[in-house]
């Protein structure tokens, strides 16, 4: 279900994406991934080095453990879904997880840095199918987390409808949002 199916078309990053080198910021200051008003969120900050792909840091905190001093496997999974999230970015339409497969072959004890890296694989329709890797300590350092992901694209009346419209107008203010 993550796997593209044939005759998936390649992505194409949408004129005005953010060229290489750009800082992604944040969708909404109170994201629980990517915020920097949220109190115990991970406070994902993405850039895109090519325009394709999507790179991040995530150091992992005290209030991020599951076991002791070792990260919980939802905050991971978070942070997976947080950087694939902010991939779809570069295709300037909004998409919501529809699927995310996380694998977990390494522990991540607390004050670990995650280097994430996110790409797509390809789209068909609505829907875009992502993968994206957290290694331990350096972007070439051993791989501690998988994900394979299905996105699917939805319009702005989507948040309208199920989230609050006046906090998608203060921060969105270049999306028409018509309920």
């Amino acid at each position: 279900m993550t796997t593209p199916p044939p005759g998936a078309e390649p992505p194409k990053a949408h004129p005005g994406a953010p060229g290489p080198g750009t800082a992604l910021g944040s969708h909404y200051s109170r994201c629980f991934g990517c915020g920097a008003d949220h109190p115990t969120g991970l406070h994902i900050n993405a850039v895109t080095p090519d325009g394709d792909t999507v790179e991040a840091e995530f150091t992992v905190g005290e209030a991020h453990q599951g076991a002791p001093r070792l990260a919980h496997g939802g905050v991971l999974a978070a942070a997976m879904d947080e950087v694939i999230g902010m991939s779809v970015w570069l295709f300037h339409k909004p998409y919501v997880t529809g699927r995310l497969e996380t694998d977990y072959l390494l522990p991540v004890p607390v004050g670990t840095t995650l280097h994430l890296r996110a790409w797509c694989n390809g789209i068909a329709g609505r829907k875009a199918y992502l993968e994206a890797e957290g290694r331990i300590g350096a972007s070439d350092g051993p791989v501690a987390v998988r994900a394979a992901a299905l996105f699917i694209e939805v319009d702005m009346a989507h948040f309208a409808e199920h989230g609050d419209l006046a906090a998608i107008a203060a921060e969105h203010q270049d999306y028409e949002v018509n309920p």
